[in-house]
């Protein structure tokens, strides 16, 4: 077994190492990547493929397992074209993969998230505030509808569903104030931001005294969770038995509890939708 350090940069530079079964045999409870990561433009020359299948002759590399999102498995794609064979897993806290309900990380970033808010809540209800929390997740809004659910949420932002801000904020907490509630938690996708000047309007707007936290990188780091644990171990091990078979060019995924596998072109054809029911369902619980 050969890890190949810093993704694709690290494939075409020859920065490998050979990992043994004591060598791996403590990296389960570590967050992220003990190969390290890189973004690479080289890479998506011929140029620089043809430096990554060099190395892939070199080390007698026969397969490789490819941990990460679109951007990774197209060049898992355009490895396996070159003769390289390459099974992709997905590995990403957005959960933004079409061909895969749950991804390598997302369960762990989303835990992450309910324990930060958990702690900023207890500012909230002791000073009677709002906070309005900016979660990550790119242009998808898995993790802040899962995380606001989690949490209680009064409103929920995200890029799939449009919004009203003076319907869907400030006309909900007015509501809920009626009822004696007078702390608050917004929850915003970084895709939309303005978590700053979001605080402002709810404070000049409701009189409740608001403030923002951009979570930032806290949610990509950390113990995975059990759930975590299981699903790469599933993933990892499915990978290998499908190299073993002489598979190439798929993507492993988990649908409704079941891993399976997918061509990558189908993969990255798919699309994905957010559950808008999930978000009606938030949207009448939390009150």
């Amino acid at each position: 077994m050969i890890g190949i350090k810093r993704g694709y940069k690290g494939l075409m530079e020859g920065l490998t190492e050979e990992m043994g079964l004591r060598s791996v045999s403590d990296i389960i409870t570590r967050g992220g990547t003990i190969l390290f990561s890189a973004r690479s433009d080289r890479f998506k020359t011929e140029e620089g493929m043809q430096a990554a299948v060099r190395t892939c002759r070199e080390k007698g590399i026969d397969g490789l397992v490819v941990i990460g999102g679109d951007g990774s498995f197209r060049g898992a794609r355009d490895l396996s074209l070159r003769g390289i064979p390459c099974i992709a897993i997905p590995g990403t806290i957005d959960n933004d993969i079409a061909c895969c309900d749950r991804t390598i990380g997302f369960d762990t970033a989303m835990n992450t998230i309910v324990q930060m808010v958990d702690r900023i809540r207890d500012t909230t209800e002791s000073h009677d505030r709002c906070a309005v929390v900016e979660v990550m997740g790119r242009g998808a809004g898995y993790l802040v509808l899962g995380a606001g659910i989690s949490c209680g949420a009064t409103s929920i932002l995200m890029p799939e569903i449009p919004y009203d801000f003076e319907r869907d904020v400030i006309e909900r907490m007015k509501r809920t104030q009626r009822s004696e509630k007078v702390h608050f938690v917004v929850m915003v996708s970084e895709a939309i931001g303005g978590v700053e000047e979001m605080a402002k309007r709810i404070q000049k707007e409701t009189g409740v005294e608001s403030r923002a936290t951009i979570l930032g990188h806290v949610q990509r780091g950390g113990c995975p969770t059990a759930a975590d644990r299981i699903l790469a171990s599933r993933m990892g091990y499915h990978a290998v038995q499908l190299l073993i078979a002489g598979a190439s060019n798929r993507v492993v995924a988990t649908q409704n509890d079941r891993i399976m596998d997918f061509d990558i072109y189908e993969a990255l054809n798919m699309t994905k939708e957010i559950n808008t029911d999930l978000y009606k369902m938030a949207m009448e619980i939390s009150i």
